[in-house]
């Protein structure tokens, strides 16, 4: 049975990473009873062991609460927990086009960060209604006036109402299921009209197929209905329609407002785009929803195995893992020193070190990744416009008309004392300072960057020099036209392709000499001497030698003419300057992941 539309509540929960969402998610469900208390433990809707490990939610999670509020009523609370960092903003965005209202949750000790403002602009531009709530008030270092300040000052959302809880004792959380009930608006829809539901999301278990999750609209959608996807031009018979409680259950039907899961024999994630419209097959509705734009990979890197007889394995763990993440793309690539693999497109590099961690720990693979890069766009002398992902595939110096990178928007909250390191840092890395303001005893700094300086170590390097107290959230913005060359690094005269890069200009040859230096360190001596160096286009702009290892062929000779000693090195060296033109250098795996990981100190 159908539950009336005055009685749902559709929300999510929006913050920055660390804030509290996935606790506070664990005490509305206990509260609700939504769970036993055998069956609670910490972050119920992290089922990822890596999501549990790290503390961050990676995909957003859907649970359906019974609430029974103090007016007597019996409400339906349909929760949506949102992921917080900025790799997953797609995630949030889709999330918020299923709900009707947020709960903001700023952490009472950090106050307002970048990533708080990213999910709060998410939420207005779905047209949420918004309930601020202040988390952890518990703590010694709490202050709330601040917090509340802070929210009405950055975000401009009047606090004088926020709710003050603690997620982890359970202070408070009585109040919030109050206010989703009382503050938050219910769903609208009509249960005759033909049936129109958003597809929010959709993954694959390994028993019932793909399972599509749902926020209906108009109509019902029950267990049996043929239903058709528009977009994708699809019709399927459903097998089950139920809820997530947070577990799974069959409830046969839903109608206006709800939100809950279908399967129906659907073989790939693949067939089932996010934001397409289902409805009846015989029935359909007239107007679709627009839909959303598929996530766009900005930051491309090569995966390889180390061991090559795991090549199949690879395709066969990445055909897998893209299953369940519609956001992550692969392709195959040989590289000449690292043989067989696949070019991978990410939406950032926590995405990137996610399928990385997830590739070697559910599927035991040992991986070699290659130098993140970006997606440049190259115009050539024949006016044509080509992509690049890959450094190793630029065409020939002669035929560009000129190269353009993307750059984004950066907003980066920092406390004041670390003010001027980050101003230097975002100099060092090209960055053009659009705005500066205060808030307290806080600076929101907007820079434009360029993404390639971004993708290498930015955040880390953010995070050091603010002893971890600077946020920092981006979008894209556009491609611009920059000075850029590629930089080859030669061993051997041999150019090793999972070197190359693209690099502005003037920091060519700063970079080139240390990845140089690096490997010098980390290849190991061979029977003859090796060099090693960075090429841009034509010129050599560094090198290094690695010393070759000394055999001593006069060990023999006691005594006597030394012309004997000499004959016998002439015939070393020439044997050592045949040994070059022939002999393999065999750059140690270890050796590439050190120089890739190499930041610029």
């Amino acid at each position: 049975m159908t539950v009336p539309l005055d009685h749902i509540r559709n929300f999510s929960i929006v913050a920055h990473i660390d804030h509290g969402k996935s606790t506070l998610a664990d005490r509305l469900i206990q509260t609700t009873g939504g769970l036993e208390a055998r069956e609670m433990k910490e972050q119920v809707l992290d089922s990822m062991d890596i999501e549990r490990e790290r503390g961050i939610t990676i995909k957003a999670q859907t649970v359906r609460l019974n609430y029974k509020a103090k007016n007597g009523e019996n409400y339906v609370l349909n929760l949506i927990d949102t992921p917080g960092h900025v790799d997953f903003a797609y995630e949030v965005s889709r999330s918020m086009a299923a709900v009707d209202g947020s709960l903001l949750v700023v952490d009472a000790t950090q106050g307002v960060e970048a990533q708080t403002l990213a999910n709060v602009y998410h939420a207005l531009d779905a047209g949420h209604e918004i309930v601020p709530v202040i988390n952890k008030v518990d703590l010694p270092a709490a202050d709330v006036g601040k917090v509340k300040q802070q929210i009405e000052d950055v975000i401009g959302l009047d606090a004088s109402d926020a709710i003050e809880i603690s997620a982890k004792t359970g202070l408070g959380i009585p109040d919030v299921l109050e206010a989703i009930v009382n503050r938050l608006p219910a769903p609208k829809g009509d249960a005759k009209a033909p049936l129109k539901a958003l597809l929010v999301d959709s993954w694959y278990d390994t028993y019932l197929g793909v399972v599509v999750l749902i926020r209906v609209i108009d109509g019902t959608i029950r267990k049996g209905q043929k239903i058709r996807m528009m977009n994708a031009n699809a019709a399927y018979e459903l097998d089950r329609v139920g809820v997530f409680t947070p577990k799974l259950v069959d409830i046969g039907e839903l109608g206006p407002g709800e939100i809950g899961f279908f399967t129906a024999s659907i073989k790939q994630v693949a067939d089932t785009n996010v934001g397409d419209t289902i409805t009846d097959d015989r029935r359909p509705t007239t107007t679709p929803f627009p839909g959303f734009r598929p996530a766009q990979p900005v930051v491309f890197c090569g995966l390889f195995p180390v061991d090559a007889s795991d090549f199949e394995l690879l395709r066969e763990a990445m055909g897998k893992l893209r299953l369940n993440d519609a956001s992550f793309s692969y392709e195959m690539e040989t590289s000449a020193a690292l043989g067989f693999g696949f070019r991978c497109g990410f939406l950032g590099l926590l995405h990137l070190e996610i399928i990385q961690e997830r590739l070697s720990r559910e599927f035991d693979l040992d991986l070699i990744a290659t130098a993140p890069s970006v997606v440049y766009e190259i115009a050539l002398t024949n006016g044509e416009t080509m992509h690049l992902h890959n450094p190793a595939d630029m065409p020939d110096v002669v035929r560009i008309e000129e190269i353009r990178e993307p750059w984004i928007k950066a907003t980066i909250l920092t406390p004041d004392e670390y003010l001027g390191s980050i101003l230097k840092l975002c100099q060092d890395r090209r960055g053009i300072q659009r705005n500066m303001t205060y808030v307290g005893n806080r600076a929101m700094i907007e820079y434009d960057l360029p993404l390639n300086e971004v993708v290498f170590d930015f955040y880390d390097r953010l995070k050091s020099i603010s002893a971890g107290y600077a946020s920092f959230d981006y979008t894209l913005s556009d491609y611009r036209v920059g000075d850029l060359v590629k930089l080859t690094i030669l061993v051997n005269a041999e150019p090793v392709d999972a070197l190359s890069m693209l690099v502005h200009r003037t920091v060519a040859e700063n970079r080139g000499r240390q990845m140089c230096e690096k490997l010098k360190e980390l290849i190991p001596p061979h029977l003859f001497v090796i060099p090693i160096q960075a090429a841009n286009g034509g010129k050599i702009i560094a090198r290094e030698t690695v010393r070759a290892m000394r055999k001593d062929v006069t060990a023999k000779c006691y005594g006597g003419d030394a012309t004997r000693k000499r004959k016998l090195l002439e015939k070393q060296k020439k044997g050592k300057a045949k040994m070059r033109q022939y002999g393999n250098v065999d750059i140690p795996q270890e050796a590439f992941i050190a120089a890739l990981k190499m930041g610029d100190d």
